[in-house]
């Protein structure tokens, strides 16, 4: 199972393995950004924007990770709406995406780094 990192659960003797693939860190990372007031959307490439006109949900789009040995490092693409504070904005969704994975897989974070794709201006 390339790229993917593997957990050993113990309990009284030990139970088994548990992985946990690269796809499933992201789409943790991807919900935890969304979630936060001031972003409107994940940025993806061209091709996940395809994918999402056709009707297709991609829950990692904007989302890059890279799994080490008990760490992990995310790169997020946002698109915040306008008005808000990018940095405090930008803040939030670190110490929210950095929560949400350790909370849920045991890794540890040791980056998430947040590049602000685009700022979304259409009324609602």
């Amino acid at each position: 199972m390339d790229n993917r990192n593997v957990y050993k659960i113990h309990q009284k003797d030990q139970v088994g393995e548990v992985h946990i693939a690269d796809d499933v860190v992201a789409i943790i990372a991807g919900l935890a950004a969304t979630e936060v007031e001031g972003v409107s959307t994940m940025a993806g490439n061209m091709t996940g924007e395809l994918v999402s006109k056709l009707g297709m949900k991609n829950l990692s789009k904007g989302v890059k990770v890279e799994l080490g040995e008990k760490d992990v490092v995310v790169d997020l693409a946002l698109n915040l709406e306008y008005g808000y504070s990018i940095p405090e904005v930008s803040s939030i969704v670190q110490e929210r995406v950095k929560s949400a994975i350790e909370t849920m897989t045991g890794l540890t974070v040791s980056e998430v780094n947040v590049r602000i794709a685009g700022v979304n201006v259409e009324n609602k």
